[in-house]
């Protein structure tokens, strides 16, 4: 893969761009709150530390082409609305796993959407990537909704895969394939 340390998406509503050190009391805020991580596959965040530490193994990774996170914010000022990632590149495969998480008082506002699809447009188009997947909780509908409007497809279920603080969920699977993306597009 390549560096991914400049990469920069627009849409009409949302600039994308890596993490900053300035951006982590945001990103801490989003991930310590208890209804975000609702559906997650890790507890809250407790530290400040934690938010501070993400970003600077995200540095290291963006430049050695291991993974993009990019945080989302709003065009007309710089505020913090979530973040969006491919991860878990396979490039023999050409294929990616998919994350996003928007902040709450963003929700319901269709800015998962246009943000993750800015991405899935730089996944096909700029990586060449054949496939994208992505695992959610199954009870998080409003997710499901979401992807299903992008046009994933849940292709599977697998049962009983996360613990978090106890509490045991499940994980449902979702791919989209390039060809589908650009029939869509079309």
């Amino acid at each position: 893969m390549r560096n991914f340390t400049d990469t920069r998406l627009c849409t009409p509503r949302l600039a994308l761009r890596p993490l900053a050190p300035a951006d982590a009391q945001d990103l801490f805020g989003m991930h310590a709150d208890a209804e975000f991580m609702r559906y997650w596959s890790s507890e809250p965040w407790t530290t400040l530390a934690q938010a501070t530490r993400l970003i600077a193994d995200d540095q290291q990774a963006l430049a050695a082409g291991q993974h993009l996170r990019l945080g989302i914010f709003l065009r007309e000022a710089p505020v913090f609305v979530g973040t969006c990632s491919l991860f878990h590149l396979v490039e023999p495969c050409r294929r990616a796993e998919l994350g996003y998480g928007i902040a709450r008082p963003w929700w319901r506002r269709g800015f998962m959407a246009e943000a993750v699809g800015a991405l899935i447009d730089f996944a096909f188009h700029d990586l060449g990537l054949h496939r994208l997947e992505a695992d959610i909780d199954p009870r998080n509908l409003a997710s499901a909704r979401s992807l299903e409007k992008l046009g994933f497809v849940r292709e599977g279920l697998l049962r009983e895969r996360w613990i978090v603080g106890g509490e045991v969920s499940d994980s449902a699977l979702y791919g989209l394939l390039d060809r589908e993306w650009r029939d869509r597009r079309a």
